[in-house]
């Protein structure tokens, strides 16, 4: 008769205690089902928590299944009322699953293995081997980071992208912010590789491919150490749109990595170019600033993406910027 062990949680976010009790779970049982409960405590989805575990045992995926689960019970505690509404609720899910071993570390587990006849197996209850709790990483990710994987904390971090036409200070506000916040600033790529690698002031398809692609694995490095926010200078879609001014395509990742960018970032500022333009050899012009920023608001409007606009001085910017973050963190993961 094969071992089956079933565990649950809200895993918002997952850490190393939890790795630490579905690793105790694969080493033991012969399969392994990982319940991913719908809650209210985080505006981080069900499927982004699961996927997080599907990732992190990718490699013994036909090992480790993980469900998503919706309308949960919410209420927490141990009166009659409240077990009973979790053990229906985890019957009606995997009761007739065969179920072995319930693990968990927490005392419910008592009645949850009683309801599915199966043997109450603790682990790390007293929290000796990984003292902390999704509570505590919750109010503090940063100070916390040790607990949590990569993958997750990645997630963690809202991403504020900055986009505009060439001199519109969105260096500046990155640098800045960064500073304010006590985080990461993800500077322009490509204005970087454009220097070193031009010819007659444009580039070649594929190293615009490369730009973009290049940016995006850079972002994912400072997102492993940034502090609750990364202030991003730009993206894939000025990529795509210099791409399409100077060649009249684009290729097919970059037409990914621009389409992927409506998803990728938490928050996008459109800075407006009310600033005096800074005329320096590798600029095209005030004329063509004017331009390039009405269509990269058309742009983002034709994406669907929701952006804000911010003007004035690095001050009145940034404090525009702070505005933004305190009204839209309760919609952002």
């Amino acid at each position: 008769m094969p071992k089956i062990g079933l565990t649950l949680g809200k895993y918002a976010p997952f850490h190393y205690g939890h790795k630490y009790v579905i690793d105790t779970a694969a080493a033991e049982m012969d399969y392994v089902i990982v319940m991913v409960y719908e809650d209210d405590i985080t505006p981080i989805p069900v499927h982004v928590r699961a996927n997080w575990i599907r990732v992190l045992y990718s490699s013994c995926s036909s090992k480790i299944e993980v469900v998503e689960c919706y309308n949960c019970p919410q209420a927490v505690g141990y009166t009659p009322e409240i077990t009973q509404a979790h053990d229906e609720y985890i019957l009606k899910t995997v009761g007739n699953r065969g179920i072995t071993h319930f693990y968990s570390s927490e005392d419910y587990g008592l009645h949850v293995s009683k309801a599915l006849g199966a043997i109450d197996r603790r682990v790390d209850q007293g929290r000796t081997t990984y003292n902390i709790s999704a509570t505590e990483i919750r109010l503090d990710p940063y100070r916390h980071r040790v607990f949590i994987p990569d993958n997750v904390y990645r997630d963690l971090i809202v991403k504020v992208v900055f986009l505009g036409a060439e001199s519109t200070g969105k260096s500046t506000i990155t640098k800045a912010l960064a500073r304010r916040y006590n985080t990461e600033y993800m500077p322009e790529y490509g204005a970087e590789y454009w220097l070193e690698h031009q010819q007659n002031m444009t580039l070649a398809p594929e190293e615009l491919v490369t730009i973009a692609r290049r940016h995006v694995e850079i972002e994912n490095k400072l997102l492993l150490t940034s502090n609750k926010f990364l202030f991003i200078d730009t993206n894939a879609i000025t990529t795509y749109m210099y791409a399409k001014d100077y060649h009249g395509y684009a290729l097919p990742e970059l037409e990914s990595l621009a389409k992927d960018c409506r998803h990728r970032y938490d928050i996008t500022i459109l800075c407006e170019d009310d600033i005096p333009y800074d005329d320096t050899w590798d600029r095209r012009g005030l004329e063509m600033r004017t331009a390039t920023q009405k269509k990269i608001a058309d742009e983002l409007e034709v994406r669907g993406i929701r952006f804000f606009r911010i003007r004035g001085s690095v001050e009145e910017r940034v404090n525009a910027v702070e505005d933004i973050l305190i009204t839209t963190m309760d919609m952002v993961p």
